[in-house]
């Protein structure tokens, strides 16, 4: 049963007994990007208060005299992490036997393409498509000509409307199989109201500063408008 089914029979999440330090979670190799006193390090000290006092709504407000492409940057780290997270706290649910491919129920299918190993828009197994696309984007963080680590180096030209873009779109389809396919394991570890507090922030986030069309984003409006 996915999310929708278990918020109409009205289940609430219970806590889980799994301890975090038993998941395995692949942080970004970069650490000059989120070291304390970086540029990126602020920003997200800046969003994480900005969650503890105040709504999501307000979360995603660039705040005043600070990058857009640095904001930007700095969300895609944090929603790189919890991706990660929440995904490794069910990966062992996720196998090529229950989810031989990546996809979202029954309407919603995604190939994976990398232009090098995957020249050509190939079927995988769900958790062999999340850890490619996880070693891809940490591939892009870790690229300096992407994201700048250094004061006064600018971000290139297409950030947002392409690299940023295309990282966020393809979290997206994570979100999408998370909730279609695994939100009952994401209850039974304790990570529910995590998931649906990142994914909420994410939409708005994305929706805030067009990252994801509207057409992408069909496949959880129904989660989307429930969690609003």
């Amino acid at each position: 049963m996915n999310f929708l089914g278990l918020w109409a029979r009205g289940m609430t999440s219970r806590p889980g007994r799994r301890a975090m330090d038993s998941i395995a979670i692949t942080a970004p190799t970069d650490a000059s990007r989120s070291g304390a006193g970086s540029v990126q390090y602020q920003l997200r000290q800046y969003a994480e208060s900005t969650l503890g006092k105040s709504s999501l709504h307000e979360a995603v407000l660039l705040p005043e005299g600070e990058s857009l492409d640095e904001w930007v940057a700095c969300h895609i780290v944090d929603f790189y992490n919890h991706i990660n997270m929440l995904f490794m706290s069910i990966s062992h649910h996720c196998t090529d036997d229950t989810c031989p491919k990546m996809c979202a129920g029954e309407s919603y299918s995604y190939l994976w393409r990398d232009g090098v190993n995957y020249r050509e828009p190939t079927n995988l197994p769900a958790n062999q498509y999340v850890k490619l696309l996880m070693k891809w984007i940490d591939e892009q963080l870790d690229d300096t000509r992407l994201f700048p680590v250094d004061l006064g180096h600018p971000f290139p030209p297409n950030f947002r409307p392409d690299v940023a873009s295309q990282i966020l779109r393809r979290m997206l389809r994570v979100y999408a199989h998370l909730y279609w396919h695994h939100y009952p394991q994401i209850c039974q570890v304790g990570l529910a109201t995590m998931l649906n507090t990142s994914f909420t922030h994410f939409t708005l986030f994305v929706t805030k500063y067009k990252m994801v069309s509207d057409t992408e984003l069909q496949v959880v409006k129904d989660v989307i408008k429930i969690l609003a």
